[in-house]
C-alpha cells in the first residue's frame, strides 16, 4: 500500500502521524502543497489513499478534490473539507441532520446583522465563516460594540467578512467538550477549561480527560456523520439547563495535547482508519 500525507508545515501531530506509519513499516510519502503543482488533465496519482493534514484550507480543498476525482480515496473526503471549513454549511449540515447546535442567523449588510443580533439578544457571537483557532470571533454584549464590530468588518472589504454569521452565546461552565471521531466511533474527549470565554488550547485552554459517555458518544457520532463522517473532531458547549450542543466540527484536527490527557493513541487509531479506507473499507 502506498499513502500520502497532504502537509505543509510540519506541526506536533504530523512528526506523531509519520512515527506511527514508520513504526508499522508503511510505506508513505509527504505531499508538501507548497512544492506541489497539478496538472489539471492528470486522471491518475500513484496513491492508494491520502491523508490530509494541511494547515491552510483552502489548498486543502483543492487537492482533495483533484485526487478525489482522479478516484484515489482521501481521509478527509473533499466534500468534508468543504462543510467543516465553511460553519455556514457546517451549521445547514447540523440543522438538517436534527442535530442539536446553538441558533444562529446569517446576515449580508451591517444593517442587517444588526437586526439580526437584536433578533437573538445580546450578548452575541460574530464568526468569520472560514476560520480556526477562534481567530476573528467576537463575543459582542450590547448595540454599541456591534455597530463598531460591524463597521469595522465592513471596512475589510472582503468578501468573507461582508458575511455575517451570528451565533448565540452560551453560558457554558467554564469548559467546552472537544470530542474526537475516527470512522464509526467516538474514541475520546477532553474538557477545554479557560478563564476566558474562548477555550481553545490554542489560545490557552487547559485539557484534561471528559469521560466517553453513551449520550456524548451518541452526539458526536450524529453530528461526524452529519458532515460525511471520517475523522472530525467535535466541539460542544455545555448549557445551564444540562443540554449538550454541537458548536463546530473540524476536519484537520489537532490532537497533541489530548494523547497523555485521555490516554488514547489517536495517531495510531487515525493510522487504522486510513489503512481501512486504503483498502476499500
Amino acid at each position: 500500500m502506498r499513502i500520502g500525507v497532504l502537509c505543509s508545515r510540519i506541526r506536533a501531530e504530523e512528526k506523531l502521524l509519520f512515527t506511527e506509519l514508520e513504526r508499522r513499516g508503511l510505506n508513505y510519502e509527504k505531499i508538501d502543497d507548497r512544492e506541489q503543482i497539478f496538472d489539471l488533465h492528470q486522471s491518475e496519482y500513484p496513491y492508494n489513499v491520502v491523508l490530509e493534514r494541511c494547515i491552510q484550507h483552502s489548498r486543502a480543498l483543492y487537492m482533495l478534490k483533484i485526487l478525489g476525482d482522479a478516484g484515489v480515496p482521501t481521509v478527509n473526503t473533499y466534500q468534508v473539507a468543504l462543510t467543516c471549513g465553511d460553519k455556514f454549511l457546517t451549521t445547514q449540515a447540523l440543522v438538517h441532520a436534527g442535530v442539536p447546535t446553538p441558533r444562529c442567523q446569517l446576515a449580508f449588510t451591517p444593517e442587517s446583522a444588526l437586526a439580526a443580533m437584536e433578533q437573538l439578544g445580546y450578548p452575541v457571537v460574530l464568526k468569520p465563516v472560514v476560520g480556526s483557532w477562534g481567530r476573528m470571533v467576537s463575543k459582542i454584549n450590547d448595540r454599541d460594540a456591534a455597530e463598531a464590530i460591524l463597521e469595522h468588518r465592513d471596512v475589510l472589504g472582503s468578501y468573507q467578512h461582508s458575511i455575517f454569521y451570528i451565533q448565540e452565546y452560551i453560558h457554558k461552565p467554564g469548559r467546552d467538550i472537544r470530542t474526537f471521531v475516527v470512522g464509526d466511533e467516538c474514541i475520546a474527549a477532553i474538557y477545554r477549561t479557560s478563564e476566558h470565554w474562548i477555550t481553545n488550547t490554542a489560545r490557552g485552554g487547559v485539557a484534561t480527560n471528559c469521560p466517553v459517555t453513551p449520550v456524548l458518544a451518541d452526539l458526536s457520532l450524529r453530528a461526524a456523520q452529519a458532515v460525511g463522517g471520517g475523522v472530525v473532531a467535535i466541539d460542544l458547549l455545555e448549557t445551564r439547563d444540562g443540554r449538550l450542543l454541537v458548536n463546530e466540527v473540524n476536519y484537520t484536527m489537532e490532537f497533541r495535547n489530548s494523547i497523555d490527557t485521555t490516554g488514547v493513541d489517536i495517531p495510531a487509531r487515525i493510522v487504522d482508519y486510513v489503512l481501512q479506507v486504503g483498502h476499500g473499507g
